[in-house]
């Protein structure tokens, strides 16, 4: 297998490419069809390797699970999760483990979950603590608030959660339990975190009541509300287009098109970013596709200035600040990033991870607590980057390396597989040169 990927400096890249399906949607939208009565059927979906271990978990809970054709999926559910036979491998998926323990829970049925090396350091009381107050039992195998964990589930009570945190893995989880729980289950978040459960849960026949709050929102449920199976179009990923979006910024002479990118407002924190930053971005073609905004985004090299990031907009671009950071360090001035600690907790700490890779880069970054600060400039390159086997880690200093002065190179990249198959061959597509 791979261990190292090299990126080196490239001529100008072009050309159009459709991103993989949105990785939050379809893990949802296997889930979902999973609990349901009925068929599901699903286009578009993401094919990497923590969608499909959420598929097997799904097989694995009573449903019957079946690949029809390139990103297309049937899922026919027996109307609810029966115990499973062997224990629930959730691979490196953060999203699948904490929704999947949400949707158990619901159900007279016990079951362990697991995951690999990488998942087993992530915490996990911030979904089971809220469950638990609901009525599900928990069981710590090795340590507590990690994987493996058994769940014992079924005679759940609504309750009223107030988050301290925007988390829509901790909302959903609650969500998903509260369908089967006794009497009414409520959600307030101080700010909005993306809302494709609440969405989806629609498109399934289930009632949900979102009342706005300004910043943020509370979502109710009524309990015993069954789901009927429907069929699911998953958009493009706003998190993997960015990607070859950023390639195409930062690459001088460049012009990328990406096509079928959601555009959900709760996910576009990082477009809204980067147009602060002076980026040549242009969106055409809004349509709508599986109840979302999608469109067509365009990215040409651009002459980009340093921000400060309002810290209110972490919540919707979580997942894209080690892409924000790389484009960051070709920016005049300083762009500052704060408020985003959650970043320490996801499959890696990727404030330290960025920062390291940054610097080793010959790029000026000041770390902070809860955040960092990337001055821009000329990038040296020249480095192999530590990943941690963290997907985003990996594809970002990739990207960087595309317009550095000296290759850049990551260690143990095949964790890319896990939110974005075939990353390498569509930037060489592009016109980059990752080796």
């Amino acid at each position: 297998m791979t261990s190292q990927l090299t990126a080196h400096r490239s001529a100008p890249l072009a050309g159009t490419v459709r991103a993989p399906g949105d990785k939050s949607m379809s893990h949802r939208s296997m889930i979902f069809g999973g609990m349901a009565s009925g068929v599901t059927t699903v286009e578009g979906l993401l094919e990497g390797d923590d969608v499909l271990a959420t598929a097997r978990a799904v097989e694995a809970f009573g449903a019957q699970v079946e690949r029809t054709g390139e990103g297309e999926w049937r899922i026919e559910g027996a109307g609810g999760f029966k115990t499973p036979l062997s224990v629930i491998d959730c691979g490196n998926a953060g999203t699948g483990v904490r929704l999947l323990m949400g949707a158990a829970a619901g159900y007279p049925l016990t079951a362990t979950f697991d995951g690999d090396a990488s998942l087993r350091k992530r915490p996990m009381k911030r979904v089971t603590g809220p469950l638990a107050d609901m009525g599900a039992r928990f069981g710590w195998l090795a340590a507590e608030d990690r994987v493996p964990v058994a769940l014992t589930g079924g005679a759940l009570k609504g309750i009223s959660y107030v988050q301290t945190v925007a988390s829509a893995q901790i909302k959903s989880a609650i969500l998903l339990a509260g369908l089967n729980a006794e009497g009414v289950t409520t959600v307030t978040e101080p700010e909005k975190s993306r809302d494709h459960t609440e969405r989806m849960l629609r498109a399934f026949g289930a009632e949900v009541l979102v009342e706005d709050r300004g910043e943020g929102w509370t979502i109710t449920l009524k309990g015993r509300q069954p789901l009927k199976g429907t069929h699911v179009a998953v958009p493009g990923d706003p998190s993997s287009a960015a990607f070859p979006l950023a390639a195409g910024l930062i690459v001088p002479g460049s012009e990328v098109t990406v096509e079928g990118v959601m555009l959900n407002r709760l996910r576009t924190g990082l477009f809204d970013t980067w147009i602060e930053m002076g980026a040549d971005l242009i969106i055409q073609n809004r349509r709508q596709a599986g109840g979302e905004d999608v469109g067509d985004i365009t990215a040409r090299h651009s002459r980009l200035k340093g921000v400060v990031v309002p810290e209110d907009r972490a919540a919707s671009m979580i997942d894209e600040y080690p892409i924000l950071a790389a484009t960051a360090a070709f920016a005049e001035g300083v762009t500052v990033m704060r408020g985003v600690g959650e970043m320490r907790v996801k499959e890696s700490d990727r404030i330290a991870l960025m920062v390291n890779g940054l610097r080793a880069c010959g790029v000026q970054v000041e770390e902070e607590a809860e955040g960092f600060l990337v001055t821009g400039g000329p990038v040296r390159g020249g480095a192999t980057v530590a990943t941690a086997h963290d997907h985003r880690i990996a594809m970002s200093h990739l990207v960087l390396g595309l317009a550095a002065e000296q290759p850049v190179s990551v260690l143990d990249p095949e964790m890319i597989a896990t939110s974005f198959p075939g990353f390498v061959e569509m930037m060489n597509g592009l016109g980059g040169r990752i080796t």
